[in-house]
């Protein structure tokens, strides 16, 4: 038997799938995150052993399935996702599990949950055929990939040592195809310190922070070029009206295709901490994602494979190197061959609009069968 002749069967992924959209999970719930967790583990419980390794600095823990062959505990196959979204609990109320022809929504649908969902009914039917992957295989699911992976890089990193290759079922690209490199990532806190006073009776002696760095803010995104850019996505501060602000809070994000010009972005954003009309303002480096370097051979190769499957299957797979940023960054920096984007296509991600192409589960399960079918 051929993985071109396994029994994947849309409605029944779509099936399986509901309650991985339905368990939400955002990265800041640990509690959240791991019940999925826990839905994961049950699906992959009757393939291998799993293992539940606590979470830590906040975060939820992770997930770590190593799959039976005659050859454990050499390199092998990593799988490696992030169980992880961007929204909220109760994002449901808004963007509730449905599907619209072949068209599936939900929160986490497209990121990344639909694609791991992929690569557990991968295992799932070759197990069931009886068929022996030429490699080892470990699955291993993070709980915080969409904050920079501030605690489970090293694990990521330690078991990607392990292994021969790495799959990353990352979204599609806009075209269906795959990454074989990302950008450079770098995160900052902002924080700007004023003075207080009362707003209304003593507004003159007060030193708004907001206002600083309603400034600040401008000017940071202002720096942003054809090489490296700049963004600011989230900012807190105040609360009373009444009240001159003493101190406001931000995030930062920079982005760039080369190390170099990322390194003199950070150089460029740690130069603007100062004091000014009275109001400091405090820039510190956050978690970093490394370049990942595209057109590595080894992962052209593992590309060239994919590509090949891919055309067996009925499709054109194409690969270029790709911003926004994964866990593929650190194993591809590592230089171990990675490829990355081999999940769903769909739309909408990180947005009250994600959704996925039904089509896409079957197709995208079937090119990771024959992945780990081909790889050796």
């Amino acid at each position: 038997m051929s993985f071109l002749d396994l029994p994947f069967d849309t409605d029944t992924m779509v099936a399986g799938l509901r309650p991985w959209i339905e368990c939400e999970s955002p990265t800041f719930d640990a509690s959240a995150v791991n019940r999925m967790m826990d839905l994961a583990a049950y699906d992959l419980a009757g393939l291998g052993t799993v293992e539940r390794i606590p979470g830590r600095l906040g975060f939820g823990g992770s997930l770590r399935v190593r799959l039976p062959h005659p050859d454990a505990g050499k390199p092998g196959i990593l799988i490696s996702g992030h169980m992880d979204t961007v929204h909220p609990v109760g994002t449901l109320n808004k963007l509730p599990f449905r599907r619209e022809g072949n068209l599936c929504y939900g929160p986490g649908i497209q990121d990344m949950k639909g694609g791991n969902f992929c690569a557990v009914e991968a295992l799932r039917q070759l197990a069931g055929a009886g068929m022996q992957t030429p490699l080892p295989v470990t699955v291993l699911f993070t709980p915080d990939e969409e904050v920079g992976t501030p605690s489970t890089r090293e694990l990521i990193e330690a078991e990607a040592a392990r292994n021969r290759y790495v799959l990353v079922p990352e979204p599609a690209r806009d075209d269906g195809g795959a990454v074989v490199g990302r950008y450079a990532i770098a995160r900052f806190n902002l924080e700007t310190v004023g003075r207080p006073s009362h707003a209304g009776a003593r507004l003159a002696e007060g030193r708004s922070a907001i206002a600083a760095m309603a400034r600040k803010i401008l000017e940071v995104e202002a720096m942003t070029g054809p090489d490296c850019t700049f963004s600011v996505g989230v900012i807190h501060a105040g609360q009373w009206v009444n009240c001159v602000s003493s101190a406001c809070q931000a995030e930062a994000l920079s982005m760039a295709k080369r190390q170099e010009d990322l390194d003199n972005g950070v150089a460029r954003m740690l130069a603007l901490s100062g004091e000014e009309n009275g109001v400091e303002f405090r820039v510190t480096r956050g978690v970093t994602r490394p370049v990942w370097e595209p057109d590595q051979p080894g992962t052209m190769a593992m590309f060239e494979i994919a590509r090949e499957i891919a055309q067996e299957l009925g499709f054109d797979l194409t690969a270029a190197s790709a911003g926004g940023g994964s866990d593929g960054n650190f194993t591809g920096a590592m230089g171990i061959p990675t490829l990355d984007s081999i999940g769903v296509r769909g739309k909408g991600l990180h947005t009250l609009n994600e959704h996925i192409e039904v089509d896409s589960l079957p197709e995208r399960a079937r090119l990771i069968a024959g992945l780990l079918m081909r790889l050796s």
